[in-house]
């Protein structure tokens, strides 16, 4: 019995050491750090792995988180050299470099880094006026973040960079900034409107002008046709001329048919609206003869 007992005691007890040890078997995941103390006080960084715990004298401190952070502070009021008021939110992105300075150089890091941050914009803005501001963002922003780099590298941080979120005047000047960017606008659609109608006319001049060519090159090319219609037709006449004289030389007619073609012409002439004609002697005397010979025929049927 009393054996049995005993096994269950030792079966207990390493039941018991088997959970105290896997309960500080801890393992710290990607882009994360643990900050170790050993009795109260810093022993070691563990960075990312598979770590053990001695139980009851090492605790974990701290979990830090390695990403780059966002943190974004509410608006702060601020005064510009002119002494304008206005309301400035800030967004730094930062990240820890050194998790044992994040753990014990600074209480509470992102109120230091909050409070570090208004006091550095009233500084700048202090130094500026209210044109400045507004147009000076960029300038803004680098001051801010190489002075709370310098400050914040004691506390293991590293500033990456500062954003001026939104800058809000007053409210007449807001006003005024309102009344002057819609005039602003209305100026540039004016502008374009101008340049649209502009842009039309030229269009549409060219749209006339390019008409008018074409209308002109038609024209043109109408007359260049109908003079080539006209000039092939006298080639055409004058080639039929051509022909016909070649033709009445080959035939060799004799000075007779010439002297009756040129007869048939003037008959042809008779008939026209001349009320005067002119007749060659050759053709006159071509004429008696031809009469003659009509009358002895006439005698010739007669008898």
């Amino acid at each position: 019995m009393s054996t049995i007992a005993g096994i269950v005691i030792v079966s207990v007890i390493v039941l018991l050491i088997l959970i105290l040890i896997v309960r500080n078997i801890k393992i710290v995941p990607q882009a994360h750090a643990f900050v170790i103390e050993r009795l109260g006080a810093y022993k070691a960084t563990w960075e990312t792995g598979l770590h053990l715990k001695v139980p009851f004298v090492d605790r974990i401190s701290r979990k830090v988180s390695l990403k780059e952070q966002v943190v974004d502070f509410p608006p702060q009021p601020v005064i510009t050299r002119d002494n304008v008021t206005m309301q400035i939110d800030t967004v730094v992105y930062f990240e820890i470099t050194d998790p044992k300075l994040y753990t014990y150089g600074v209480e509470r890091p992102i109120s230091a880094i909050e409070n570090l941050t208004a006091t550095t914009l009233r500084n700048i803005i202090g130094d500026l006026e209210l044109d400045n501001t507004l147009t000076s963002r960029d300038t803004i922003n680098d001051k801010i973040r190489i002075i709370l780099d310098e400050a914040t590298d004691a506390w293991g941080i590293r500033v990456i960079r500062v954003e001026l979120k939104n800058i809000l005047p007053p409210r007449e000047i807001q006003d005024a900034m309102e009344k002057q960017m819609k005039a602003e606008r209305e100026r540039r659609a004016r502008i374009l409107d101008a340049e649209g109608e502009k842009r039309s006319q030229i269009l549409v001049a060219e749209g006339l002008k390019e008409s008018a060519i074409l209308k002109a090159d038609a024209v043109k090319e109408q007359k260049i046709r109908e003079a080539q219609g006209e000039a092939e037709a006298i080639l055409t006449v004058q080639k039929a001329n051509a022909d016909a004289l070649r033709m009445l030389n080959e035939a060799a007619p004799s000075d007779r048919v010439i002297q009756l073609k040129s007869l048939e012409a003037f008959a042809k002439a008779a008939d026209g609206k001349a009320t005067k004609i002119i007749i060659p002697s050759e053709i006159q005397g071509l004429a008696g003869s031809v009469t003659a010979v009509k009358e002895i025929w006439k005698d010739s049927e007669n008898n």
